[in-house]
């Protein structure tokens, strides 16, 4: 198992992604700590999955309470050696319609919310001297457009929080990462219209939307050592919808 005896925390892990991710991670030996709004939904993710693990109802948007979640997790569980920043909001608005707390509330949860998780969890790595890896989920939006204006924004904004982590971080041990998805059956995407998926789907040359799976295999790549000289990279998940 390629993450025994590492605590993993992954945000966003009440659905979609994030579910998938911190499942396969449980399966791979990891204990993991499932970050959600939605508590009861965080705690499905990991029903049925031997080992130690939590659920915590956080919103990484608040400092505040990300500083809350790491304080218990050092108490609980001693270390962070995985944190993954899947957490991620979005809405259909039109450039010129968007909202000023719309454009708060994305920016916040996408962009704010990794910085916060990181931060903590980095401070947390370098007190236990464990290193780590940190990845940071974005989207082939981030490169093609094809979104919201303010969604694009945040998840461009990842990529160079990823780089510029990366060096600062490498020479303590501490891995950074982007991985990038493609177009992905989740409920966000299945919230929208359904010409607009058709229009996705029809610019992906294998044919078809990733499975959550297809994230989460490539997210366990980043986070084990098998990715031992991997940092500062866009990892790219996207049936060939973009090239980075």
């Amino acid at each position: 198992m390629r993450l025994a005896g590492k605590v993993a925390v992954v945000t966003g892990a009440g659905q979609g992604m994030g579910r998938a991710i911190a499942q396969r991670f449980a399966d791979e030996g990891a204990t993991v700590v499932a970050v959600d709004l939605n508590e009861e939904a965080a705690k499905q993710t990991l029903d049925g999955k031997s080992g130690k693990h939590a659920a915590r109802s956080v919103n990484v948007a608040d400092s505040s309470a990300v500083e809350k979640l790491f304080t218990e997790i050092k108490k609980d569980f001693g270390q962070v050696d995985v944190l993954v920043n899947n957490a991620g909001v979005g809405s259909v608005d039109q450039f010129v319609d968007i909202p000023d707390e719309t454009w708060a509330r994305v920016i916040g949860v996408n962009l704010n919310g990794a910085f916060y998780c990181a931060r903590q969890a980095v401070k947390l790595m370098q007190e236990t001297q464990t290193g780590g890896t940190i990845v940071n989920i974005s989207s082939t939006s981030a490169i093609s457009g094809d979104g919201p204006a303010h969604y694009c924004a945040s998840k461009a904004a990842l990529m160079g929080l990823t780089r510029g982590m990366a060096k600062e971080l490498a020479p303590k041990g501490i891995r950074v990462n982007t991985l990038v998805p493609g177009p992905t059956n989740t409920p966000m995407m299945q919230g929208i219209p359904q010409e607009w998926a058709d229009a996705i789907i029809a610019g992906v040359p294998m044919g078809r939307m990733a499975e959550p799976d297809d994230i989460a295999k490539v997210a366990v790549f980043l986070a084990s050592d098998d990715s031992s000289f991997v940092t500062g990279q866009n990892v790219a998940v996207n049936g060939g919808s973009a090239f980075l």
